[in-house]
Order: C-alpha cells, then structure tokens, then sequence
C-alpha cells in the first residue's frame, strides 16, 4: 500500500468484533496488521529482527497480555509491547510498565491514540533493528575497517591513505588535533604493513623531562654521565626493524632536534657516551598537534627537521567536522568498553546521537572515548561537565525548549502526567525519562492511573 508505515501491529485480542474493527482502523491509516485470537499464536510470530510492535488485551484465557508480553520480552527486550486495559486492570498496567511495558492503553480509546503509540512503538522498533545493523556491520569489520571507524568522506580517504602507506617505507608526519587518533593511525600504518611482526615503540616527546629525553631515544653507555651505572639500549635501537612513533614531536628540545636529524639522515644512532655508530631499521612516524611549518617559521621547530620528516603527511580532520562518523564511532567505543568492564551496552536512542551530533568536541575521539565509558557505566550525569553542551550550542537551545514545552504542558494540565503526554504525543515513561533528564518537576503532578 502507497503510503504504508514500516513495519507490523501484532494485535492479540480474543474478542472478535473488537479485534475486526481495531484491525480495519490500523490498516486504513496504512499500517500493516496481523491479528490473533490468542496469545499462544501470536507468541509464536515473534522473533528477534521482527520489526514490528505488539498490541496486546490484557484479559484473555489461558496465556493473558501480561504473560504474553514476559515471554515476548524474553526473546527481545527491546520489544515494544502495548497493553490494552479495562479500567479495573491498570495498577496492573502500570505494574507491567515497570517490568518493560513500552505503553498502556485504557479502554474505552479513541482510535487516534491506538495509532499514535503503535507508530511511535513502530519507530522505536526501526531504530533499534537500525542500531543492531550497526553494531553487526562494526563486528563483522576488519583491517582498517575496524581500526579507523567512520564513513564519512574524510574516513574513507584517511583508510586509502594508511592502506596506500602501509607497505611503504617513508617515514610519516601526521598531523591533527589533540585526541583525534594519531596514533592509533599509526599503530594501522605499523601493523598493515611488512613490520608487523617487530616492534611498535611510541614516545611522547611531551611527557619526557628534557634531561632524560636524549638517553630514551639514543641509549647509553656505562659511566655516560652521573648515575649511568650500566649500558641502556636506547628506544631507537630498541624499535630496530619496526616503527617509532615520535607523539607531540613539537615539544622536543632545539638542541635534541639536531641530533634527531642525523639520525634520520644517516639512519643510524651513537649512544650516549660512544663512538660508535650503530645502523637503525626503523621507520619513523612523527605526529604533531601543531603546524609545524608555522611553529619553525617562529623559530620553534628546526626548518630542515621539518621538511626531512614531511615527505609524506597525514592530516586527521577533528571530530566536529566529521559528525556523520559519531553514530559508528559511539558504538564502536562502547564495544571496547564493553570488554574492558564487562557490561552490556544500553540503549543508544537517537536523542542521545542527536545530542551527541550538536556538541562541538574540543577533545576530539578521546572525549567521545571518555564520555562512551561513563554511558556504559551509568555514570554520564555524574560528570556531564565535561560533555555538556555549551549554553550558546544547538543541544543546549534544545533542552531549553523541551523543558519550557514540558513545564508549560504540565502547568496547562494542572500538573496531570496522563494529559500532559497524550497532548505532547509521548508515552508516559518518555514523558518521565525527558523530566528526569531536564530536571523538570510536577509539584501538582498527579498520576491519574
């Protein structure tokens, strides 16, 4: 049918003529439906990727709604399951909400609010049958598929770019924002390519005090200097036949610098404390979060350093200028955290990729790793500071507006939680998560169940 909504109502009602004209109600609003006399036949319909919602009475022989609704949710919780009410039912109702109800329906209804909660149940469904392609389509990735997530325009050349590199022995520059993955793309450039199997050393320049820097990277010999009491392979000799990644390359020393220099040109590194110079295979890899080019006109950065580690550069576009990549790369982070704290995933709804979409991310893939772990732990209010949305931003404009909207509704309603989400068109737990979330309280609410 032109027009028809996706998905199916799954309507279980043993009363015929009741269930013959909610049928014909649903289907000329261009809904699919199928309908059931009995719970048993219904149950045996449901499967995990159906994408439907389940309308059911809640007082019918043998199987009633509410059993009905436990086994449906014991093969998918995410399920959306609508109870249909007589008056005397709903403490009964409200108590099968708790236990993972989407909705409940009091008879007698208008048939306007059958269809709005089976739409609203029918894209709740899409969304989450959405959610698992992703996380499926993330599992079944290898390669630089599931190492750099994204696809967006600028992922997709980024993975051509390291794919294209891998097998090349050029030492790299990459270039990008704090937190935007550099090494992480390094690691991909290292691990796709014929090094593989030797070792990946990464040093960040920026963390090192200056005083040991030098014997880190160069090594050095017994009675070297004050303290140097026995022979130290230094990180460069150590990373030989495999990759060195030189993080934050713009705080290292000037004077450091030269010495630097040499080793790339003559590829090959005397201790501290020697003479002798030993020959390096090694690839470099250097990555900075500042214009290097800028920062040596400045003075601040060695000239020639600069063009003989940018033979070949790599720039990684911030995460604010990507944000299509968000939804794959939330997900992808929550799978890792996952494994480090062994806990399921919650639901991802779009309001929350909505939010996550309007804020500006000054700290890059770092600060979505950050934020996708306390989401995990149900910890993300307790440190919304660092994730919160700036007063002037899009997502703050926004909660702004639903909370006005809800405290006008509510005021309107003389604080009646049932009229204030049948006007607003939520459910009545949507209605309660957005006041939690907003901070909106109903000093007059009543729960008129």
């Amino acid at each position: 049918m032109s027009g028809t909504t996706p998905g199916t109502v799954l309507l279980v009602d043993d009363d015929a003529d009741l269930r013959h004209a909610l049928t014909q109600s649903l289907t000329l609003a261009g809904l699919a439906v199928e309908s059931f006399e009995t719970a048993e036949a219904a149950l045996g319909r449901l499967s995990r990727d159906l994408e439907a919602v389940l309308i059911t009475d809640i007082r019918m022989p043998k199987m009633d709604g509410v059993e009905l609704m436990r086994r449906a949710l014991e093969i998918d919780p995410a399920l959306p399951v609508v109870l249909i009410t007589g008056h005397g039912d709903v403490p009964l109702a409200v108590e099968a909400m708790r236990a993972g109800a989407y909705d409940f329906i009091e008879k007698p209804f208008p048939t306007e609010d059958l269809l709005n909660v089976a739409k609203r149940g029918l894209e709740k469904r899409r969304l989450v049958l959405e959610n698992r392609v992703l996380r499926d389509e993330l599992a079944a990735r290898q390669g630089l598929e599931a190492r750099l997530v994204g696809k967006s325009a600028a992922m997709e050349r980024l993975r051509r770019t390291v794919a294209a590199l891998a097998e090349v022995d050029a030492d790299v520059l990459i270039l990008g924002e704090t937190g935007v993955g550099k090494e992480v793309v390094s690691r991909a450039l290292h691990d796709e390519g014929g090094r593989r199997d030797k070792p990946f050393v990464a040093i960040n320049c920026g963390a090192l005090p200056a005083e040991i820097i030098e014997s880190e990277l160069f090594g050095h010999e017994a009675g070297a200097f004050t303290g140097a009491n026995k022979q130290r392979i230094g990180k460069l000799e150590y990373a030989d036949g495999g990759t060195v990644l030189l993080d934050e390359i713009e705080s290292m020393p000037l004077e450091l610098q030269v010495k630097l220099l040499r080793v790339l040109e003559t590829r090959s590194v005397e201790r501290l404390g020697s003479n002798k110079a030993i020959p390096l295979n090694v690839r470099i890899v250097a990555a900075s979060k500042e214009d290097l080019e800028k920062a040596s006109d400045e003075g601040r950065f060695r000239r020639d350093l600069y063009f003989r580690l940018n033979v070949v550069s790599i720039t990684i576009p911030p995460l604010r200028e990507r944000k299509e990549d968000i939804p794959q790369l939330f997900y992808h982070l929550l799978r890792e955290a996952r494994a480090r704290y062994r806990r399921e995933i919650p639901e991802v709804t779009p309001a929350k990729l909505a939010e996550l979409a309007a804020l500006d991310w000054p700290g890059n893939v770092r600060e979505l790793r950050n934020l996708a772990d306390r989401f995990l732990l149900g910890l993300e209010e307790d440190h919304a500071d660092s994730a919160a949305p700036s007063p002037d931003s899009l997502a703050a404009r926004l909660q702004d507006y639903e909370r006005g909207l809800i405290e006008a509704e509510l005021a309107r309603n003389g604080g009646s939680i049932k009229a204030t989400y049948e006007t607003l068109g939520l459910s009545r737990k949507g209605l309660y998560d957005k006041m939690k979330k907003l901070g909106v309280t109903a000093k007059k609410a009543a729960e008129d169940v």
